[in-house]
C-alpha cells in the first residue's frame, strides 16, 4: 500500500484527458530557465557530465542535456527547470536556452516542409528505429500510444514496415553496427519522408558522443524535421512535438 501511495504521489494520476493542456505531475524536468543571477560559471560549466552547459552567455543545450538535473540543484540561483514539456521544434540551435531567455520552444510553421502539411497533415505512420538505444525513448514511444495518451486518436501511428511509414522515428545514439539498418530503413520508407529523433542520445550521441563505435553520419546527409529533447523524452512532449510539426491541432 506504502509503494503504490508513493508511486501515486511522484506521477499523479494516469489519465490524460487533454495531451496539448495536461500538467505535468511529479518530478518531471522540463525547459530550464537560466536566470542572470552571479554565480561561479566555471564551475557551472564543469558540473555537466554531457558538456551541455556553456558559458558567456550561460546556456543549456537540451539537445545535449540529460536532464539529470545536477546543476540545478548545485547553482539553484542560477537554473530551475520548469515542467514546461512542449520543448520539440524544427530547428536545433532552438534547443540552445540562454540565460535570461523565458521564450517557448516551440516548431517554427515556417520552416516546415510544405509537402508535410499538404500530404501528412491527416494521417501519420511513422517507422521507429532504435539505432542502439536503451530502450528508455523506445518505452515513451510506446507509452505515447496506450490508453493514457492515446496518440493514434490524431491519426499518427506506428507502423511495423518502413514501406507502409510516411517517416521514420530514430532513437539512440546510432552505433556502427545500426548505420546501415538505418540506411535501408530511410530508402525502404516512400518519399515524401520525414526523420524524427526522439531523445539526447538520438540528437547529440548523449553520454555517448564521440565514441568510436558510432556513426552518425547518417544525420550529415539528410534534413531533420523535428528535434524531441528528453532522457528519456516524455510522451507528451512527443505528442505535441509531431502535432505541432503537423499542425495537426484544432485552430492551426
Amino acid at each position: 500500500m506504502f509503494e503504490n501511495l508513493k508511486i501515486l504521489f511522484h506521477q499523479g494520476k494516469q489519465f490524460i484527458p487533454n495531451v496539448t493542456t495536461a500538467k505535468v505531475p511529479g518530478i518531471f524536468r522540463g525547459r530550464p530557465v537560466i536566470s542572470r543571477a552571479e554565480t561561479d560559471v566555471e564551475a557551472l560549466v564543469e558540473i555537466c557530465p554531457v558538456d551541455a552547459i556553456s558559458a558567456a552567455p550561460v546556456s543549456i543545450d537540451l539537445g545535449k542535456c540529460t536532464f539529470c538535473g545536477e546543476c540545478a540543484r548545485a547553482f539553484p540561483e542560477k537554473i530551475s527547470f520548469t515542467q514546461d514539456y512542449k520543448i520539440s521544434t524544427n530547428i536545433r540551435e532552438r534547443l540552445v536556452v540562454q540565460e535570461g531567455d523565458d521564450r517557448p520552444i516551440e516548431v517554427d510553421p515556417a520552416k516546415v516542409r510544405e509537402e508535410i502539411h499538404r500530404i501528412l497533415g491527416r494521417s501519420l505512420k511513422l517507422r521507429q528505429v532504435s539505432a542502439a538505444g536503451d530502450n528508455s525513448c523506445e518505452w515513451e514511444l510506446n507509452a505515447a500510444n496506450n490508453v493514457q495518451f492515446d496518440m493514434s486518436r490524431f491519426g499518427i501511428d506506428f507502423v511495423a514496415s518502413p514501406r507502409h511509414a510516411d517517416g521514420i522515428v530514430i532513437t539512440g545514439p546510432i552505433s556502427r553496427n545500426m548505420a546501415e539498418p538505418l540506411q535501408l530503413c530511410y530508402d525502404a520508407t516512400p518519399d515524401p519522408k520525414m526523420v524524427v529523433l526522439v531523445g539526447t542520445d538520438a540528437i547529440s550521441g548523449g553520454i555517448f558522443a564521440g565514441s568510436p563505435a558510432l556513426d552518425r553520419s547518417f544525420l550529415d546527409k539528410y534534413p531533420i524535421d523535428l528535434y524531441i529533447p528528453g532522457n528519456p523524452a516524455h510522451p507528451l512532449t512527443i505528442i505535441n512535438g509531431l502535432l505541432d510539426l503537423t499542425r495537426k491541432r484544432k485552430g492551426k
